[in-house]
């Protein structure tokens, strides 16, 4: 590795571009210099100026040198902008994301050695003319070993990508499968959920049957039981009734013989015998004065 910690032939293209740099800072400061010297030759012709004078060429000279710099900033920022979009292309051709960390732009130690190495490499012209020479050019990238280690690794990641198209198919047909036969599985478990249910209201009808049944002969027994009693009860109560009946008659009986024994029944027998023959003999008379016509 390389003072700058990268290898030699990205070193090489650091160095092109701090000569690239270098080239456009001394051209920039050429023209702030012909800046102040156009100043001297145009407005520097008299011996004495008044204040106003001097604050004039100098608010002249400050838009001039402004500009200038100003100017050289941006193209610096815009240069530096090309430089990168052409880094991320090359690296997107391959698939590649690369990262940058501006804070590391501020890094003082770090700008502290790139001076250094820039110092080290453009202070002596005797060794860039030693090194002009022999310092390699970039090469395409679709040449030489980068390129070859590139499309290796392209080349094993299409591979391995392969593998895990076939395993990704493999693993869908597992996973269809899977969940073809948990369709059966939930098919067949809704049906033995459904048959055990049906079988449950089976056990339950039969339950209520057989409860039915039951209380059905418990009411049929205490039916034959009551209508037993009733039965029973009717046969004791028409005995009971016949002795009533029986016991009726008798005592109507006595109470008629008490009663034919009374004065007051054969006062009223007599009368009744007497009105009787009142009425044959009434008859006999009418039948004399009306004879059947």
């Amino acid at each position: 590795m390389a003072e700058l910690g990268v290898n030699d032939h990205h070193q090489n293209e650091l160095i092109n571009y701090m000569r690239f740099a270098r080239s456009n800072r001394a051209l920039r400061l050429k023209t702030i210099d012909s800046c102040f010297q156009d100043l001297k030759s145009s407005r520097l012709v008299e011996d004495t100026f008044t204040v106003d004078e001097v604050s004039e060429m100098f608010d002249g000279l400050q838009v001039v040198v402004h500009g200038e710099v100003e100017s050289e900033l941006i193209n610096t920022a815009h240069t530096n902008v090309l430089l990168l979009r052409q880094l991320f292309s090359q690296a997107e051709k391959f698939y590649l994301k690369l990262q940058s960390d501006i804070s590391e732009l501020e890094n003082r130690e770090l700008l502290e050695q790139v001076a250094e190495f820039e110092k080290a490499e453009f202070t002596s012209s005797s060794k860039k003319a030693h090194q002009e020479p022999n310092r390699p050019k970039l090469a395409p990238l679709n040449e030489g070993g980068v390129s070859e280690l590139l499309n290796k690794e392209i080349a094993r990641l299409q591979e391995e990508n392969n593998k895990l198209k076939t395993r990704l198919r493999t693993i869908e047909t597992q996973v269809t499968g899977t969940l073809d036969e948990k369709c059966k599985l939930e098919k067949a478990l809704k049906d033995l959920q459904k048959t055990q249910s049906d079988q449950k209201e089976i056990a339950t009808l039969e339950n209520t049957v057989e409860t039915l049944k039951c209380d059905f002969k418990k009411t049929l027994d205490n039916t034959t039981v009551t209508q037993k009693n009733l039965e029973d009860n009717l046969a004791a109560t028409k005995q009971d009734l016949l002795k009533v009946q029986e016991q009726l008659t008798i005592a109507e009986k006595e109470l008629e013989k008490k009663f034919q024994q009374t004065a007051a029944y054969r006062n009223m027998k007599e009368m009744l015998t007497k009105k009787n023959e009142q009425i044959k003999e009434i008859r006999k008379r009418l039948l004399k004065y009306e004879p059947d016509e």
